[in-house]
């Protein structure tokens, strides 16, 4: 990617994990985004974005590993926070996408989770979602955004 490019993007990191998201802003040469996330004792997550994303090309990286609903909910206010701070495009990098495995009705009654975080996500203000591996490639017709489902090269 060119240098210029890169200059107009922002790459933000959910707590689910630090560790990958340094390593892609590491890759890309550039710095990685400072926002706050907290929880106080109320249990609610609270994120401050701590610099300026107005005109970027915004990308949140959080996973859904571990702490699952902590992370989607951190998901969905940074991409808010964001949007309200008028970034130019964000993009969700979602390596392990939250609650894939209930992409169906298998029982009368029973929600379709998958859609919902779909839903989730674009009503936060998400314009793209990247993820990998996705349980079924159903869950791609969920979004109203487009949606990169990268899958890994197994030669």
């Amino acid at each position: 990617m060119a240098s210029a490019a890169l200059s107009t993007i922002k790459l933000f990191a959910g707590s689910s994990h630090p560790e990958l998201a340094n390593l892609i802003a590491k890759r890309l040469r550039i710095p990685l985004a400072r926002a706050s996330i907290t929880q106080p004792p109320s249990g609610e997550t609270r994120v401050t974005i701590t610099e300026s994303v107005r005109d970027y090309d915004v990308y949140i990286l959080n996973t859904g590993a571990g702490e699952v609903n902590t992370h989607l909910m951190e998901l969905c206010i940074m991409i808010h926070a964001c949007k309200i701070a008028s970034a130019k495009r964000i993009t969700a990098i979602i390596p392990h996408f939250m609650y894939a495995r209930q992409d169906k009705k298998d029982k009368s009654r029973a929600p379709i989770t998958a859609k919902l975080v779909a839903n989730m996500l674009r009503e936060a203000g998400c314009d793209h979602v990247i993820t990998m591996d996705l349980h079924a490639s159903q869950i791609q017709g969920f979004f109203d955004v487009p949606v990169d489902n990268c899958t890994p090269n197994h030669q």
